[in-house]
């Protein structure tokens, strides 16, 4: 088994045929009105509508209009299906409208409507706290490996020769930063950071999602005394990595700026969704969309 990128058609045909009936399986704050933002990443650059300003490989969107002391005005998106269609027809449903900053109208252009490779939302909410989410990246997974397989050599080596070395690039899925094995390895300490938010934090609500390149692990707790704050996630991110070695991405916990991958989303360039998962021997392979199969 390895992977590629999904075509401009494949994604297209996800977006309207599959990802529709997984909506309502989507954890109940991720709402057209939910979170502060949803952003989308392009594999082209698409133009803007102002001349001189450079094309757009990535654009997040506001959910809400706000005035000067930061209020809420006007909704710009009503429902979650106003949200499918801008991530069907980005630039035909852009919700900057006719704003000098929104996509270029498709039809004044040589190139066709856009198709996100990615779909995101913000962590930073308008009606829950900041969610907690950490990261575990394969691709860490890899690299740290790599360096412990050519230890003797690894400090003369850039990172693409390191993997290279290790025979990372040539495993399956052949050209990628990273083998199978990390990204099974990065599912079971997604699964090790679920028990200890649960053990150690008496956490009630938790969720593992496959990201497609490792796992999203979230606490979703909404009680007030779980609030956590910039420095409660800190500590928390010591503690995993101090204390549990695990290697996550401690910016994904601490900056509320930061985006995540949408549940159910297509992942591209691997050609997969984006999956809430209840098992560590969750297979890689069920993740493959229906149109990428056919």
């Amino acid at each position: 088994m390895s992977w590629r990128q999904a075509t401009r058609e494949e994604i297209y045909r996800y977006y309207t045929e599959e990802f529709p009936s997984y909506v309502d399986e989507l954890p109940s704050f991720m709402t057209g009105r939910g979170p502060k933002q949803y952003a989308l990443a392009f594999r082209e650059p698409h133009p803007v509508r102002k001349d001189g300003v450079p094309d757009k490989d990535f654009i997040r969107r506001d959910t809400w209009q706000t005035n000067v002391s930061g209020d809420r005005t006007t909704a710009s998106f009503h429902e979650f299906d106003d949200v499918l269609e801008f991530i069907r027809h980005p630039a035909r449903n852009d919700p900057l409208g006719q704003s000098d900053f929104a996509l270029a109208d498709p039809d004044l252009l040589d190139k066709p409507d856009p198709r996100p490779d990615a779909v995101y939302y913000a962590l930073d909410h308008w009606e829950r706290p900041w969610v907690l989410l950490v990261d575990i990246d394969a691709k860490t997974i890899a690299r740290e490996r790599a360096a412990q397989v050519v230890a003797d050599e690894g400090a003369e080596l850039n990172s693409d020769e390191l993997l290279a070395a290790a025979g990372i690039l040539e495993a399956d899925p052949a050209g990628y930063s990273y083998a199978f094995e990390d990204v099974d390895r990065a599912i079971e300490y997604g699964f090790e950071v679920r028990d200890i938010f649960e053990d150690d934090f008496n956490a009630e609500e938790t969720m593992v999602v496959y990201s497609g390149q490792g796992v999203h692990v979230y606490l979703l707790d909404t009680d007030p005394a779980h609030r956590y704050d910039a420095k409660s996630r800190e500590v928390l991110n010591d503690l995993l990595q101090d204390a549990y070695e695990i290697p996550i991405d401690p910016v994904v916990t601490a900056d509320r700026r930061r985006v995540a991958r949408l549940p159910y989303s297509l992942h591209a360039d691997v050609c997969s969704i984006v999956t809430p998962i209840e098992s560590p021997n969750f297979d890689v392979r069920s993740a493959i969309p229906e149109v990428v199969q056919s």
